[in-house]
Order: C-alpha cells, then sequence, then structure tokens
C-alpha cells in the first residue's frame, strides 16, 4: 500500500473542487503541549512522530527528547519516503518528517540532520542550508544526487535531492505547476515498492497567504494545491492500494468567505487575524481505510492512524 499525506496550511469551502469528492472527513484538534494555538512545528511534529511538542520545536518531545518520526518508523518495515514543499524544505512542516531540533530557527542543523534521514527523496527550497553546512557535498560522497537545477527533475533517480528556490515562490510569482510535477516524480520513483511507500506533500504557500492577509494568495495557493489532491486521487484511483489523506496543522488567518462564484472565479473574504488560529481543521481521506479517519481527534492521532495502515501486519 503507498500512502500520500497532502498538507496545506489553511483549510477553507472548497465548494466543487476535488475535496469535494472526499466522503470520509474527520477533523484535527492542533494544540501545541504549550499553547492553544499551535505553530506548524509543534503541529507538524505531532502529525510526523505522534507526540505533543512545545511550539517551535522540531521532531522532538515536550523535554526536547528526539522522538521517531514516520519515515524513520516506515524504513524498518521496508517503506520508503518523500517529502515535498512548496517552501523551504528546512521550515517547520516538513523539518518535522526528518528532523530533530529544539527551535525551527535551527535550519542549519535542520538541514544537517537529512543526513541521517532515511527520506529518500526531498524536492523543495532552501538550498542554502544544505550548501552553507556542505551537506550537499556529504549526500553526493553518499551516493545521493543532489541539484538546484529545476530542469535535472525528470532524469534524477531516487534517492536524490533537488532544492531550488526560484520554484517555490507563490504562484502569483510564478511557480507554475511545480507541486503537482514534483509528486508525479516521486510517485513514478515510488510506484512500484513492493512494501509501498510514505509522501508528504505541502502546499507551504497557502498558509503565507493566510498570514498576509491577501485573499488572491490564498486563492490561487489552494487552486493549485487543488491540482495536487486531484493529481493524488487519480493515482489512487488508477492503483487502488493507496490511501489519500488532505489536512492542516493548523488554520491561519481566521478567514471567513463572504462573496464568491465559482462561475465567474471570484471570491471575496475577511480575516481575523494574520496568525493562526485554534480552530479544528479537517482531515479528508480517500481510498483504503479512508474510514479510519472519520471523527474529532488529537492531531497525534493522524500519526498513529498512519502508522497502523502502513505498519507490519
Amino acid at each position: 500500500m503507498g500512502l500520500a499525506q497532502i498538507h496545506a496550511g489553511l483549510t477553507a469551502n472548497h465548494g466543487d473542487l476535488h475535496l469535494a469528492h472526499f466522503l470520509n472527513i474527520g477533523f484535527s484538534k492542533t494544540a501545541s503541549s504549550d499553547s492553544y494555538i499551535t505553530d506548524s512545528a509543534a503541529g507538524g511534529t505531532a502529525m510526523a512522530t505522534g507526540h505533543k511538542t512545545r511550539n517551535r520545536a522540531i521532531g522532538v518531545d515536550s523535554n526536547f527528547i528526539s522522538v521517531p518520526n514516520l519515515p524513520e518508523k516506515l524504513k524498518k518495515q521496508g517503506v520508503k519516503s518523500a517529502l515535498i514543499s512548496a517552501g523551504d524544505i528546512t521550515d517547520a512542516t516538513p523539518a518535522s518528517f526528518y528532523a530533530h531540533q529544539p527551535y525551527r530557527e535551527y535550519q542549519k542543523q535542520i538541514a544537517h540532520d537529512y543526513l541521517k534521514s532515511p527520506v529518500e527523496i526531498l524536492i523543495g527550497g532552501g538550498y542554502q542550508y544544505f550548501k552553507d553546512t556542505k551537506v550537499l557535498d556529504s549526500l553526493e560522497l553518499m551516493g545521493i544526487h543532489t541539484s538546484n537545477n529545476w530542469e535535472d527533475l525528470k532524469d534524477l533517480k531516487a534517492p536524490f535531492v533537488l532544492l531550488n528556490n526560484e520554484k517555490t515562490v507563490s504562484i502569483e510569482k510564478g511557480r507554475g505547476d511545480f507541486l503537482s510535477e514534483s509528486f508525479n516524480k516521486s510517485i513514478s520513483a515510488l510506484k512500484n515498492e513492493k512494501r509501498g511507500f510514505f509522501m508528504m506533500a505541502e502546499g507551504a504557500q497557502i498558509d503565507y497567504g493566510g498570514h498576509s492577509n491577501k485573499v488572491s494568495y490564498v486563492a490561487s495557493e489552494m487552486l493549485d494545491f487543488d491540482k495536487l489532491v486531484g493529481e493524488a486521487m487519480k493515482f489512487a484511483d488508477a492503483n487502488g492500494e493507496t490511501l489519500v489523506i488532505v489536512t492542516a496543522d493548523h488554520e491561519t488567518g481566521g478567514l471567513t468567505l463572504l462573496d464568491g462564484s465559482f462561475k465567474n472565479g471570484y471570491v471575496d473574504g475577511h480575516f481575523s487575524t494574520n496568525d493562526h488560529t485554534a480552530i479544528m481543521v479537517p482531515v479528508f481521506a480517500y481510498g483504503p481505510r479512508s474510514l479510519d479517519f472519520r471523527g474529532v481527534y488529537e492531531n497525534t492521532e493522524i500519526f498513529n492512524k498512519i502508522w497502523d495502515v502502513l505498519k507490519k501486519k
């Protein structure tokens, strides 16, 4: 079985888009161990490790002790992993799936932690953190292909790291089909794995749009993210053994939709804050075992449910 976990930084009403076709929907409570309102580090860590932690902590528990993440645990089951982000791959959410640091600001140390990670494919931004710490040189010596040239994507063979800051800007600034192309490349590399695969793909800039209180930013990022969801559903339908999960580590901006028209391509809304909120986020599930994700539960249960699906019986 494969598992594609798709992450977005903000949730809203998607109307008649791909998420409208998900029948099994739950809700995740996102509070961190030290705050009612989580940040991405604690929220990502909860989903990646099954442990609540303090805001700003990456891959550690509330006492700053390292805890294993899903790629690390699944490696022992023979399951390979891929991580994709439309932002820096050293940022809080993707970092939670391969790093262990007390503070999310330690991005060079986070990049260095990848040398010990079993993740097969890494695609995103943050090239400078890997270059400045000479992690790229070490990866090449380990036989892992690395590149900062987007045109290399089609020719790279797993395991590989592709980090390109020019392709991790917003849709409004010309990112193009970065997410869908990264997803399809990773799928082609992992789909024949006998033990299955795990993938986390993040629509990071939906969150950035919420922080900036810009409706057009959020809307364009959501539409692009919906293309990614569509690609995941298409693969799941063809494969028949893949579970797709779409969720968020928090809500951003407190966006209320005030008006809109699918026919005219128009939406209007109002933000109540430029920061995160404590609103529960939906968990959409599609494919085998998707019923497991119904209900209301702590965000740590997302880890437990995924582990239960993919662990060796």
